[in-house]
């Protein structure tokens, strides 16, 4: 026997789910004889590459961790004592190892099915409530991308809620975070805002002001009491924004008690780490009279169908898809696994621990400030909470000197000095502190009386400046602090939702696909976790490694010549690549170029990214195919050929169609005038068989979170870079703090300059353990994948639109509609899907009473045929209430989800059996995945808006139940 000892596993193979024999089981009900004929049956031959992608040879999983290892080492990991935003911190254990590296928390979807998204639904309630708690307001969403963002969106609220249509000027506190005023220059400029930068203490509140905004603390940390402020302000019926730092809110006067209208910041500091930048997520809170111009999702209570405490994502009509070019942001997704992950830290720690750990940061600074001035430096901050400034004059060389030889870094601004303590700050990081601001100065640590100062310790906050109401005082921040508990708690959150730990997630533009272990466990090594987003360039040797392969393999990938990595959402890239091409436009004179054409079927975030971007929109039609309408096209590009500006356009389109016609519509735009924007959301059928500038689009954003294997985390996090053609280089986003300039860079579109950075990391994985080939294999059987789903269910559910030959792209849609004829709607084979395992496709978009299914090349076939088979079983049972065998309205699909307790109750009355509910199809009943309550009650969840955890004498349970409102029933 001949030995093999060059033997080393693919990781594609581990990636790419279907066998060599289920393949051709595959093909033959499909009905080709190879995929590759299936490839030449689907994708337009005019489009394909002409040759494969040129990527690094493909690592296994165990050399890929090794060289990432040489990689990291980089990466000079130093103390941070920069803040600006960003701060170390402690992760607690149990919540790192059950939830941030726990596939049954990151590979979850966004709540829309909230009967099988329970557990992370009280978890972001719980987020909301700790941010109302703290803040002092009255509503809070379920997080938002950044700091940053979160800023630039309240100035839209309150410029969208002003009175006076005539004022267009938002005051900005200079002691704002600079990356915050970078982002707010950015999305003030296309409405006309303008934005008066000043000093709050000086500055002349006018009638053509909306806005103002300042920080809390300020940005050098200061503690101001802005009470006067804000009065002044209301006078002038300005409405107030005030960025507060959610840690010092433990000790001091939350803003909803001296005026605030919105409170935004980020939960960073609650036990997230800086990861180079992100992810983290912001926070937003406001008055409940401005609830539905909130942007964001809202998590809201309710009741579901046996009358019991139920929750769901509040507020829908605010959404992009409904909306569109009217909705109140872009902002279509969230931070909910970093919101988790805050709202986790609070109740783990509880309102006394959090305090504790406030009141530790605030005394270590004062010991700080007290050493130094003891040394003879002047401490400039007369109210401070975390950060005291030195103007430390001809010093600032030589203690930056110093404190590089101690592995640390300060923040520095000419000769003064700041230092932001954390959490992690210990007593012997101060004696080092101060050892080496001694020693530049000739003296040493036993010139200051550091035990004595220590036993003295009394705050320097002002006294009307300190918190005296109470805060999180609900059961769940008061009950889970021991791990045993917390272990529990978090066990019994995860069990109430469904994740691709469970089955299949087969939603169509949503590319629910494999998050490999091997792609995730570098995120959490402390070279990549414990770096601030401002370090020195020379410290992070190992992040610009592999920003740069990233960039280049993206850039192969799509054809095009550079990238940005900083938008953090798919949204957020949208705007960006819009930002860029108004840019580009403005730079050539052309400044009147403010059309978008956007076809009907377009994405619900197109049209309101375009408004964002302060763009005109008008709608292109479809035909009956679903393709876009050429000669209308045409029309409306020869009509507005004077002001168009772009064309947005999905490829393949949004209906899963490889649109034949797209070169000649990229080719119309450039005749005009236009740039071609190509929303990536359907890159999983591109990569290794066409690509973006292939086709002739200008810009496009990729949504990390589905092609590149980015988890979706329940909801965020998301990361959506652009690629742009080398005429759009020079204005790709820049940065206020990191000099990432490319020449005529628009400002920040994020707050940290490569956004999310350290899940970037997993999309680097995804694609150097792949390479080209395995890439090129993965978009094959996506495709494959999907057209078996459809041959499969054609005969069932009429297929809505089909390429040339017959084929799917990588999704479908199928026709739910006929069956409201006889009472029953696509929202009831969603419910219904539930009892059988299985989350629902994505329900009625892009067309209303239909069904979007996608696959994915990570499912295998068994997989795929347990889907199927369910698919089919409900249309026999909906067959069954066409024909009479069932009841018109109480029947399995009306009556789903059906849950334990229901199933197993004293009484069943329903005309079909307990079996048939709950145990549909044999499988089932192997696995059994039961929804913890029935069908949501949206309409009274609207109408009694509660969107923080109620007391639990609010609602009463039967006496048989054992589960509280604390664990989501």
């Amino acid at each position: 026997m001949s030995i093999n000892i060059n033997y080393q596993e693919e990781f594609s193979s581990r990636h790419i789910a279907p066998n060599a024999a289920d393949t051709a089981k595959m093909l033959k009900t499909i009905g080709v004889d190879s995929i590759d004929q299936l490839i030449d049956q689907t994708v337009p031959a005019q489009i394909r590459l002409k040759k494969p992608l040129n990527l690094p040879t493909p690592k296994s999983e165990s050399d890929y961790l090794n060289t990432l290892k040489q990689t990291a080492s980089k990466n000079r990991v130093f103390k941070s004592f920069i803040g600006q935003g960003y701060y170390d911190v402690l992760v607690p254990g149990v919540i790192q190892r059950n939830i941030l590296e726990n596939p049954g928390w990151y590979t979850q979807y966004t709540p829309y099915q909230a009967e099988i998204a329970q557990g992370r639904l009280q978890a972001l309630l719980n987020f909301q409530t700790m941010v109302i708690d703290l803040t002092g307001m009255e509503i809070a969403n379920a997080s938002l991308l950044d700091e940053g963002t979160a800023a630039a969106e309240a100035m839209f609220m309150q410029y969208s809620l002003r009175k006076n249509q005539q004022a267009n000027v938002f005051f900005v506190s200079e002691e704002l975070f600079p990356q915050t005023i970078d982002i707010l220059k950015t999305r003030s400029e296309p409405f006309g805002i303008e934005l008066q930068i000043g000093d709050h203490r000086t500055a002349e509140l006018t009638d053509n002001m909306f806005g103002a905004i300042v920080q809390y603390p300020a940005g050098d940390g200061t503690v101001y009491n802005y009470k006067d402020f804000a009065a002044k302000a209301h006078e002038k019926n300005i409405k107030l924004t005030v960025v507060a730092d959610i840690m010092s809110l433990l000790l001091l006067t939350p803003p909803g008690e001296w005026g605030a209208d919105i409170v935004v910041g980020t939960t960073q500091r609650f036990g997230v780490p800086m990861g180079f930048g992100g992810p983290h997520a912001a926070y937003f809170a406001t008055k409940e009279e401005y609830k539905r111009s909130m942007p964001g999702r809202i998590i809201g209570v309710t009741i579901d169908s046996a009358g019991d405490y139920a929750l769901r994502m509040a507020l829908q009509t605010r959404e992009q898809h409904i909306r569109r070019d009217k909705a109140t942001s872009n902002i279509c997704t969230a931070q909910a696994l970093l919101a988790i992950m805050a709202g986790m830290y609070a109740v783990y720690h509880g309102p006394e621990g959090l305090k504790l750990i406030a009141e530790r940061i605030h005394g270590l600074a004062i010991l700080l400030a007290k050493s130094l001035e003891k040394l003879g430096y002047k401490q400039l901050n007369e109210a401070y909470f975390d950060t005291v400034k030195f103007d430390v004059g001809n010093l600032a060389g030589p203690i930056h000197g110093e404190a590089l030889n101690n592995e640390m870094n300060l923040h520095y601004n000419g000769s003064v000095i700041s230092i932001a303590l954390d959490e992690t700050t210990r007593v012997q990081d101060i004696e080092t502190i101060v050892r080496f601001f001694a020693k530049v100065k000739g003296k040493t640590i036993n010139d200051v009386d550091f035990e004595g100062l220590k036993s003295g310790i009394e705050t320097v906050i002002p006294q009307d400046l300190q918190r005296t109401s109470a805060y999180l005082t609900h059961a769940i921040f008061n009950s889970h602090h021991s791990e045993h508990e917390m272990l529990r708690y978090i066990k019994a959150l995860e069990a109430k939702d469904l994740s691709l730990t469970h089955s299949m997630i087969p939603l169509g533009s949503c590319t629910m696909k494999l998050n490999a272990t091997t792609e995730m466990i570098p995120v959490t090594w402390a070279e990549f976790g414990k770096l601030h987003p401002f370090a020195p360039t020379d410290q992070v040797g190992g992040y610009m490694q592999v920003f740069n392969e990233l960039n280049a393999w993206l850039s192969e990938i799509t054809g095009f010549a550079a990238m940005s990595l900083q938008p953090n959402a798919g949204a957020q890239g949208e705007y960006a690549g819009l930002m860029v091409i108004r840019a580009y436009h403005q730079d050539r004179g052309d400044s009147h170029r403010n059309i978008a054409l956007i076809p009907s079927s377009a994405h619900g975030t197109n049209p309101a990214s375009a408004a964002m971007a302060g763009m005109k929109i008008v709608v292109v039609k479809c035909d009956e195919n679903g393709n876009i309408d050429v000669a209308d096209l045409k029309a409306r590009a020869e009509q507005y050929k004077n002001e168009l500006s772009c064309l947005m356009v999905t490829y393949p389109s949004t209906h899963g169609v490889f649109e034949e016609s797209i070169i000649e519509i990229c080719e119309i735009i450039h005749q005009n005038g236009g740039q071609v924007y190509m929303d990536g959301a359907n890159m999983n059928a591109q990569v290794g068989l066409t690509s973006p500038a292939t086709i002739g689009a200008d810009v496009c954003h990729l949504n990390l979170h589905k092609t590149f294997c980015i988890p979706h985390g329940g909801g965020g996090p998301g990361m959506g870079p652009i690629g742009v053609a080398a005429h759009l280089v020079p204005y790709l986003p820049g940065h206020a703090v990191v000099d990432i300039d490319q020449g005529k860079s628009i400002h920040a579109v994020s707050a940290a300059p490569w956004g999310s950075a350290s899940i970037l990391l997993i999309s680097h994985a995804y694609i150097a353990m792949m390479g080209g080939e395995g890439l090129t294999n993965a978009t094959k059987y996506a495709i494959l994948n999907a057209n078996y789903i459809k041959s499969r269910l054609e005969n069932h559910y009429p297929v809505l639109y089909t390429g040339s030959q017959g084929r799917c792209a990588h999704e479908m849609i199928l026709d739910c509609r006929a069956f409201k004829n006889f009472g029953i709607e696509v929202v009831d084979i969603a419910k219904r899907l539930m009892d059988y395992g299985f989350h629902a496709p994505t329900v009625s978009f892009p067309v209303a009473g239909t069904v979007m299914v996608e696959p994915t090349e990570s499912e295998p076939k068994h997989e795929l045929d347990r889907f199927c088979d369910a698919m089919i079983a409900i249309r026999k049972e909906i067959e069954d209430v066409e024909n009479g065998k069932s009841d018109k309205t109480d029947n399995p699909l009306k009556n789903a989800p059906h849950t334990s307790a229901v199933v197993t109750g004293n009484e069943w009355e329903h005309p079909y059996t307990r079996q048939k509910a709950a145990f549909p199809l044999p499988y089932v009943a192997a696995h059994k995945f039961w929804p913890s309550v029935g069908r949501v009650n949206d309409t009274y969840g609207d109408r009694t808006l509660i969107c923080s955890c109620p007391p639990l004498s609010e609602y009463e349970f039967e006496e048989a139940e054992v589960t509280t409102p604390e664990y989501g029933t």
